[in-house]
């Protein structure tokens, strides 16, 4: 736990099964991610849009039944659901490695190389260094689960408009010791931290 500047307590820690309801009241406090509940980078467009946000969270919640590895940090101020990053091999996220904007990505690093696709800080706990809290937190989760390295696409340079701000910025990658591995468009950088062998 560590106090952020004047936002409070803040405690960050892996999705657990008896997080879901709670996972459930930060995703249902605004229509994208009620709707969306992490999945985009995971199934098809196609899939994303047939069943709708019932389908999608079912989707997400037969996942994280089943996978050996968390589907992302949950953070929590004051003991309520405030921010979440989703989190894990780019092996999990098949639809995000089949986009242009990772095209350079080594297809044999899928399950050892960690990715953070999207952040995602409640609006009245947003500008108090929660994201930053989160991908701290998942760089610590890769390096404990043995990942080789993790990564992300945030936006590149510091703004954010409505349809980016899941994916954070280079900035905030940059203060977590990302670097720069490739820019596959104007508005997106590949960043990257190397975490050592994995075990």
């Amino acid at each position: 736990m560590a106090r952020i500047g004047g936002v409070g307590v803040i405690d960050i820690r892996p999705l657990a099964p008896a997080d879901m309801p709670a996972l459930e009241r930060l995703f249902g406090t605004t229509r994208g991610t009620a709707g969306c509940w992490c999945m985009w980078y995971i199934i098809s467009v196609k899939e994303f849009h047939a069943g709708g946000a019932a389908a999608n969270a079912a989707k997400f919640r037969a996942l994280a039944a089943v996978s050996p590895l968390p589907m992302g940090l949950l953070a929590w101020i004051d003991g309520e659901p405030a921010g979440w990053a989703a989190a894990g091999p780019r092996s999990r996220y098949a639809r995000a490695v089949n986009t242009p904007t990772l095209k350079a990505a080594a297809p044999a690093e899928h399950d050892a190389v960690w990715l953070v696709p999207c952040f995602y800080v409640r609006a009245d706990r947003r500008r108090g260094g929660i994201a930053r809290a989160l991908l701290e937190a998942a760089v610590d989760a890769a390096r404990t689960a043995g990942a080789v390295a993790i990564e992300g696409f945030p936006t590149a340079g510091t703004r954010l408009g409505s349809t980016d701000r899941h994916v954070g910025t280079e900035v905030l990658f940059r203060s977590c010791g990302f670097t720069p591995v490739d820019r596959p468009s104007s508005n997106r950088v590949v960043m990257r931290r190397e975490l050592g062998a994995a075990r």
